[in-house]
């Protein structure tokens, strides 16, 4: 639903398995279905017919659409090998390849650009070999762990064979391309991911290979994806001062934590005169007792604090709240009248326990559905204290006042310039998000998705426990501290502020 009104994101992720299989001498082609339909992707591969299809799965709610097409292009081409890899379908490998009745050869888990190569190596010889590949799980075996690629400076995105990309755009930064300085995040938040997917690991891109890409870029705007930007001091400033140098002009949109943005002011003060427009902070919660549920060991005044200190940078500030689905009307109410209070843009999801999270194995409210389509944080998944149409109610009654805020006509006469610049070089992306969120988020539209007929039903979670053994919810496996390129004071202060046991 985010993706209909406030962003789409260029498919980085994609580009960058592309340029690994380009550079070990493949031939590619990349479609990105945000802005191409399905038509034009089953047209593509009749034209092309090549030998391997692989398809991005980092969103679980597109794992029915995924297995869908993977159907429809094994009735078009037989003998074309299809694998499924990205974020969230790593978590869930044996569904996917079950809901795919053959029509899905493999599941690639882990990092894909190590994963791709080594997958067209093992077809390259015969499909036995596909035993060896890291990562790699079929029907009937499981391969050796996934591997990391050897240094985030290997390789640039392929961003010369994605055909629509001034339809990419993050809020006001319309187009925007996606770059990355550093991959994973030592923190352990119970309802993220991240962490356990790259086991902990925390990798960063030199600054002289960041500053090259980022010098090839067209795009005015850069939404950095790093799940926490900065969290190391010295990098992000080395990281500013090599784009000052060079006198790169760009716009930022970035996320990070309160308490790395408190702790690093000078990286962010730099960053700000660099072009930083836009930072969004990921509060989850306004009192002590929601901190503390969401693991951030960090302070209600310590996130207030952080707040006014994102205003003093003079930058647009967003923060996201998480909505549980036990809050009754005077919890929307209170949270509602917070949100006016404050001038930052607030964004609220549901808590919602995915596969791969902590959540998924110690939350004790069952599943009121098993649909994947609606694990996308703005359906519940979870009972409800409010009967579910009241909820939806109460839910998009203070996204709409929220909207009301940041939106609308209101917010088009402030940024009225900003507006008739884009139109200027026909950028609508952002025009049109001023007024979509009705035809959107809808309570009544809500409610409906949970009676539409459902395909493919996902796992149920395993009994719930206290706490889980971090190894079992890792895909890539934890290298201990040698794993996390940062220094011994940043080290100490991940420590300080994370939740989970020493490692």
């Amino acid at each position: 639903m985010y993706s209909k009104i406030y962003l789409r994101l260029e498919p980085l992720g994609l580009e960058l398995v592309a340029a690994a299989a380009r550079q070990a001498g493949h031939s590619v082609r990349l479609i990105d279905l945000q802005c191409e339909s399905h038509r034009s992707f089953l047209r593509l591969i009749q034209s092309w017919q090549p030998d391997v299809i692989a398809f991005s799965g980092n969103y679980l709610a597109n794992v029915p659409e995924i297995v869908d097409l993977a159907r429809a292009a094994r009735a078009i081409l037989p003998d074309t090998f299809i694998s499924v890899g990205g974020h969230s379908v790593s978590f869930i490998a044996d569904e996917v390849l079950r809901h795919g009745q053959g029509a899905v050869d493999c599941v690639l888990t882990g990092e894909g650009e190590t994963a791709i190569v080594s997958l067209l190596d093992a077809l390259a010889k015969d499909r036995l070999s596909l035993r060896e590949v890291p990562g790699c799980v079929t029907l009937d075996h499981r391969g050796p762990p996934p591997t990391f690629v050897k240094s985030l400076d290997d390789l640039l995105p392929a961003r010369d064979i994605v055909r629509h990309r001034r339809k990419y755009f993050i809020g006001q930064l319309d187009p925007a391309a996606s770059i990355e300085f550093s991959r994973g995040c030592p923190w352990d938040c119970v309802f993220c991911s991240a962490w356990t997917f790259y086991g902990r690991n925390y990798r960063v891109k030199t600054p002289e290979r960041a500053v090259e890409e980022l010098a090839l870029i067209r795009e005015p705007g850069i939404f950095i994806v790093d799940d926490v930007a900065f969290i190391q001091a010295e990098h992000g400033m080395r990281l500013g001062e090599a784009i000052a140098r060079r006198g790169i002009k760009k716009r930022y949109y970035l996320e990070t934590r309160g308490d790395v943005l408190l702790r690093n002011k000078e990286v962010f003060q730099l960053w700000k005169r660099l072009g930083l427009n836009t930072m969004f902070l990921g509060l989850e919660a306004i009192d002590e007792e929601g901190l503390k549920r969401y693991r951030k060991r960090i302070t209600l005044s310590k996130n207030f604090e952080a707040l006014e200190f994102a205003r003093s940078l003079d930058i647009n500030v967003a923060v996201n709240l998480i909505a549980d689905p036990s809050w009754d009307r005077e919890r929307f109410k209170v949270v509602r009248d917070w949100c006016l209070e404050v001038p930052e843009v607030v964004n609220i999801s549901i808590n919602t326990p995915y596969p791969g999270t902590e959540t998924w194995h110690t939350e004790s409210r069952r599943l009121n559905t098993r649909d994947y389509r609606l694990f996308d944080i703005q359906h519940t998944v979870l009972p409800t204290k409010l009967p579910l149409p009241e909820f939806y109610k109460e839910l998009v009654d203070t996204q709409r006042i929220l909207a009301c805020k940041n939106l609308g006509w209101s917010a088009l006469w402030q940024c009225a310039g900003l507006v008739i610049r884009k139109l200027l070089r026909g950028q609508t992306n952002f025009v049109r998000m001023l007024w979509k969120f009705n035809s959107v988020y809808n309570p009544e539209l809500q409610l409906a998705d949970h009676h539409r007929a459902v395909k493919y039903e996902i796992s149920l979670p395993p009994p719930s426990v206290a706490t889980v053994p971090r190894n079992r919810l890792y895909i890539h496996g934890s290298q201990g501290r040698t794993g996390r390129q940062i220094d011994h004071q940043t080290e100490a202060f991940v420590d300080a502020t994370r939740m989970g046991a020493a490692e």
